[in-house]
């Protein structure tokens, strides 16, 4: 039936009322499905040649993590393109990028599909999806009415846009590139309580000029921390250099850092800049700065102090600005303690500390991830379309996932192809069994005390198994990081590592 003035009315006050974009959106998407009979409806953002959804219903939850580029997905291209509302016809050749991700129609193809292009003076900010199942579901709604729609999510999506740039003091007029301070690689994907509050984080100190010592496990993503700090920085026009000092042999170290001269050293041929001068303007990243040589961090820490360095070999020093932004999975602060790293340095680099969550704390946001990666693997490989079966999401969500974000990229790559192999390229369905998850967690009847598996040893030989394996257990889930692990095992570091001495663990 026609949409009703109280329809309409009742969507634009939620749509108005006190509530967070996010809220609103998911509300109104709800509120479309339910009252115009759809099987799934969609909010997407458009910027830099691509769709992000914002809010959908009847759709896999990966969807929200899924970036459409127009390039990609013709239907979307055609939605951009227009000025009006786009009805596709049932038999249309244009894939749908929502085949298979309709929960509960994995098998089948969307039919009905209608697509409403989001404009703010003239500028597209995104698009309204309606989907259904049923070639003629939506055939009895008038292109006015779809149009009033359309209006409404125009200005809602135009006012959550206006309001995110106030709240980052960003004075710039609403346009596509609103939504997100990056998008494709660089994009932090999240929507758990924690990377909220670690965007919130990011958007208070990269405005400013502080260094940032940025902490968490391996694989949490701390250099897209990083790079969105410095995007989002006065800096973001200047160049961001990264080095990793955990792969700087100590013998080339200072050169890397602050170069040399012709003939400081045996090989030297010719001049060398170091990073700080490359970043001179900018950001300069030093990744796994803890394994840093004491005497280079004493280096480092005259080049923040004054702003000047000397190049090896010379005698004459020069003036750098440049931002220092530090990653660590070590826990300086032990390091400090046991007189492996500067406690100077240490505070001169963790003026403002972030630190990145695991994704064991954020596992709301696996779904996302897992469709983020799954969209990557499918323009990867050329693939039609790449739908993760009903209970792989289950499988993936509950896993502990101790390589973090990394590993959930690596894991569906992987089973992208496996199943590219099996299935023949084309449409792919990612089951269970292309990924070999089972020995990433240990399950329950795997314990050392399970009576079955529990060979009798003396009493302290059945200790000393139990206590190995629950070190190895948290060095796994810590990354290998041993002051994390002591903490979680509520050790002193020192005891720890003489315990673990004694198993023969190191």
């Amino acid at each position: 039936m026609p949409l009703s003035i109280e329809t309409l009315s009742h969507l634009a006050i939620e749509l108005q009322s006190g509530m967070s974009s996010q809220d609103r959106f998911a509300r109104l998407i709800t509120g479309l499905r339910r009252r115009l009979g759809c099987d799934a409806v969609a909010l997407l953002s458009y910027e830099q040649q691509l769709f992000r959804p914002l809010a959908t219903a009847g759709l896999s939850p990966d969807v929200l993590g899924r970036r459409f580029r127009l390039a990609e997905h013709p239907r979307l291209e055609a939605i951009a393109r227009a000025g009006d509302v786009v009805r596709f016809p049932a038999d249309s050749q244009l894939p749908d990028p929502y085949d298979g991700l309709i929960p509960g129609h994995q098998q089948f193809k969307v039919h009905a599909c209608i697509g409403l292009p989001l404009f703010i003076h003239q500028t597209l900010i995104g698009a309204l999806t309606l989907d259904g199942m049923d070639p003629h579901q939506l055939d009895h709604f008038s292109d006015e009415e779809l149009r009033l729609v359309a209006a409404l999510s125009s200005v809602a999506l135009s006012n959550a846009l206006l309001v995110e740039r106030l709240e980052r003091q960003v004075i710039a007029p609403v346009s596509a590139g609103s939504v997100s301070t990056a998008v494709g690689g660089d994009e932090m994907i999240g929507l758990s309580a924690v990377m909220r509050q670690l965007k919130k984080e990011i958007g208070i100190v990269a405005n400013s000029d502080l260094n940032v010592l940025i902490t968490g496990e391996t694989g949490v993503g701390k250099e897209l921390v990083a790079r969105a700090i410095h995007q989002g920085s006065p800096r973001a026009a200047n160049a961001l250099i990264y080095l990793n000092c955990a792969a700087l042999p100590e013998s080339v170290a200072e050169s890397e850092l602050f170069g040399h001269v012709k003939g400081a050293f045996t090989g030297a041929i010719h001049h060398r800049i170091g990073k700080f001068e490359l970043a001179d303007n900018g950001t300069l990243f030093l990744d796994e700065i803890g394994e840093l040589s004491l005497t280079l961090q004493a280096k480092l820490l005259r080049v923040l102090q004054y702003g000047d360095l000397q190049r090896v070999g010379d005698d004459q020093s020069l003036r750098v600005n440049v931002r220092v932004l530090a990653a660590t999975n070590r826990v300086l602060k032990d390091a400090v303690v046991a007189g492996e790293f500067r406690a100077d340095l240490f505070h001169r680099l963790s003026v403002f500390p972030i630190h990145v969550p695991p994704l064991r704390e954020r596992e709301q946001d696996i779904a996302l991830l897992a469709g983020f990666f799954c969209e990557r693997s499918r323009e990867k490989l050329g693939l039609g379309s790449l739908v993760l079966a009903p209970g792989t999401l289950g499988l993936l969500t509950g896993n502990h996932w101790p390589g973090n974000v990394r590993e959930l990229e690596h894991a569906i790559y992987r089973a992208t192809v496996l199943a590219r192999a099996e299935q023949g390229g084309g449409n792919i369905l990612l089951q269970p069994q292309h990924f070999a998850l089972d020995a990433a967690r240990p399950a329950a009847d795997s314990r050392p005390d399970s009576p079955e598996r529990v060979e009798l040893v003396s009493l302290r030989q059945g200790t000393d198994n139990y206590q190995r394996h629950l070190i190895r257990l948290a060095l796994e889930s810590c990354g290998n990081n041993w002051s994390a692990c002591a903490r979680q095992l509520t050790m002193d570091p020192g005891n720890l590592h003489r315990l673990a001495k004694r198993l023969g663990i190191k």
